[in-house]
């Protein structure tokens, strides 16, 4: 009886030493392939983080008034219903001139797309720069107002400064 009793001890320790084996070898490969997701994730900017790029790309007279061609590049990030940003137009002085409230929405996902603006008996040559003072309103997904405006980067091609 107890060499039974070894032969079935023996087979169990043996099917028990190759349980182990797979598991830990299947516990590496998840590691592995954990870390690997990992590694890409560190890579890859999250799509809610992504930057949102305006740039003040062209200032042009329109009678009384300056037209402005605002860039909007969204290349990396997620779709938004609405975005509205509170602008101030200053002076080459630094004397604000202009407030204005803009709707540069719907911004389409991993889309760039130029939106035209004119702030209203201002001329072109006054502005010393732009200000973008706050979003107003920032709604898609689970966007908010700070975290559009943790978002936005901003440059200018203009004759004036876009700054935050």
């Amino acid at each position: 009886m107890d060499g039974v009793r070894g032969v079935v001890r023996e087979r169990l320790q043996g099917r028990m030493r190759a349980a182990m084996t797979a598991s830990m070898g299947a516990a590496v490969a998840l590691a592995a392939i954990a870390g690997s997701a990992m590694a890409q994730d560190a890579k890859a900017p999250d799509a809610k983080s992504a930057p949102l790029k305006l740039e003040l790309n062209r200032l042009e007279p329109a009678g009384e008034s300056c037209r402005t061609y605002l860039l909007v590049d969204n290349s990396r990030g997620p779709a938004l219903k609405s975005l509205k940003v509170d602008l101030f137009a200053f002076d080459t002085d630094g004397v604000a001139q202009k407030r204005l409230a803009v709707e540069l929405g719907p911004v389409q996902d991993r889309k760039t797309t130029v939106r035209l603006f004119d702030f209203p008996a201002l001329a072109c040559a006054k502005i010393g720069r732009v200000l973008l003072n706050d979003v107003l309103a920032c709604e898609g997904g689970d966007a908010s107002r700070e975290a559009c405006l943790e978002r936005i980067e901003t440059e200018s091609k203009a004759s004036a400064p876009f700054v935050r």
